[in-house]
């Protein structure tokens, strides 16, 4: 049974790639939605390519939960490939030694960057009965055949339906780009391999279709169907294998069970480039996510995927990080005075904040396919609002503002700690209070030269003296 989610009022609607519009995502009453994201090919280290279709997923998967929406959010890893292959030789490896040491390696960037909403990291290798099994079933309904010292191809011309999702007709799916699979033996050139049979050299595994390994496309759809069944919820995975890898998993999937549609909802991000260009190792621009942290926090990436829609291409800038590191910065210091405020006791609180409309902004724009640069545009209104009161703000409203940006900026993946301020330093800005109260103006002057040459600057405020780092590291 399908029903609408709600958010506090709100109807979640998604963009549906498959159907080209906005849709009610799609949930089982008493049932947990079924979430199924592409994971990485591990023939090398975790990209921030990589990092900005995982990081928007983990926000999404963490978002419904918050809604009270029970999510099974399952992601698969490719740890057998031509990729693999390739690169475990070039590097004088063994293909699944190199796999298993860049499976770890994207399980650390991932709880590194707070992407921990995945419930289970399915790799392919130990799928492979379920894999041959599918195969099977797809020779057996005439749906692939086998080519002689190569292995068992998908055949698209018998699956009407081919390019449905990436809107291609049947010649466009035939075009030589499109193509990923070589093979003298094949129908059609779209046609895509399911069992590669075994070389000499690659890893090898036994089944009724002969000695071999998995194809790239038959993994996903094997892994899912083994958790979730031929039908599941929401599909997602970068713009890139929107084709032909997540037609190839439609055409599979359905050829296989007769069930249609194979996955309700499909969302795609966009695409990452930096500085223009996709990211390429002869062009210098390739940044993966440890080169990313050797200069930045976590947050800062977060923050700067969040800002931009899912679904629009992000060109990534060192200038672009340098902004969202002093938006956060400006965030933690207004978080700061916040707690400030509450430390002191002014003699009239003349203002109170409602919060109510701006959480109402917050949940909409979040439940209008996930608009996080919008929700982010609510806090930062809130926030514009709340500084021209602060000084004024009483304690209630004062900590129900705190507690608020804090619950949403954590559901984003992003948590500040405030700084601890020396005593002496303190004890400094006490001092100085005390003559700029009497207009000692040179002694109280001093004092400041004094602070700031610590590493502080003192604001004076309606509440005393607000102190702050003056430079902080964003690490």
């Amino acid at each position: 049974m399908r029903q609408e989610t709600r958010n506090k009022g709100q109807t979640i609607r998604i963009w549906n790639t498959l159907t080209g519009k906005k849709e009610p995502l799609p949930v089982r009453k008493g049932k947990p939605l079924r979430l199924f994201v592409c994971g990485p090919t591990v023939y090398d280290r975790t990209h921030i390519g990589h990092l900005r279709t995982y990081i928007f997923f983990d926000f999404f998967a963490k978002y419904l939960r918050s809604c009270g929406y029970a999510v099974t959010y399952l992601q698969n890893i490719t740890d057998i490939d031509d990729k693999i292959i390739r690169r475990a030789k070039e590097r004088g490896e063994k293909p699944l030694a190199l796999s298993a040491r860049l499976t770890k390696e994207y399980l650390r960037d991932m709880s590194a960057f707070g992407a921990d909403a995945v419930d289970t990291y399915a790799a392919a290798t130990k799928f492979i009965p379920e894999i041959a099994g599918q195969v099977e079933r797809l020779a057996a309904k005439g749906a692939a055949y086998k080519i002689e010292s190569d292995g068992y191809y998908f055949d698209v011309a018998q699956f009407p339906g081919y390019g449905k999702l990436s809107r291609r007709t049947a010649a466009q799916a035939e075009d030589a780009v499109s193509r990923i699979d070589d093979s003298l033996g094949k129908r059609n050139k779209g046609d895509f391999c399911l069992w590669k049979f075994s070389k000499p050299g690659e890893p090898v595994w036994n089944s009724p279709l002969g000695a071999g390994r998995p194809g790239w496309h038959i993994e996903d759809t094997a892994i899912s169907e083994h958790f979730f069944g031929p039908q599941y919820d929401v599909h997602g995975g970068g713009l890139d294998l929107k084709f032909p890898h997540h037609e190839a998993e439609i055409a599979q999937q359905e050829a296989a069970s007769g069930k249609v549609p194979f996955v309700k909802l499909w969302m795609h991000t966009g695409m990452l480039t930096v500085r223009g260009e996709k990211m390429s190792k002869s062009l210098g621009n390739f940044i993966t996510a440890r080169d990313f942290l050797s200069n930045h926090s976590p947050a800062a990436f977060r923050f700067l995927s969040l800002s931009h829609h899912y679904r629009t291409p992000l060109d990534y800038e060192e200038k672009l990080v340098r902004a969202a590191e002093e938006t956060l910065e400006g965030i933690r210091q207004f978080l700061g005075k916040l707690s400030f405020v509450e430390t002191r006791t002014l003699k009239k609180f003349s203002k109170r904040l409602s919060l109510p409309a701006h959480a109402r902004a917050w949940e909409a724009a979040l439940a209008d396919d996930v608009n996080t640069p919008k929700a982010l545009a609510s806090l930062f209104e809130l926030i514009r609002t709340a500084y021209s009161v602060i000084w004024k703000l009483d304690p209630r409203s004062t900590r129900a503002l705190r507690d608020f940006l804090i619950s949403r900026l954590a559901l984003l993946g992003i948590a500040f700690s405030l700084p601890k301020v020396p005593a002496n330093i303190k004890e400094y800005a006490g001092e100085r209070e005390v003559f700029r109260k009497r207009q000692q103006f040179v002694q109280s002057d001093a004092l400041r030269k004094k602070i700031e040459a610590l590493g502080y600057m003192v604001e004076d405020t309606p509440a005393g003296p607000f102190l702050w780092p003056k430079k902080r590291s964003t690490k």
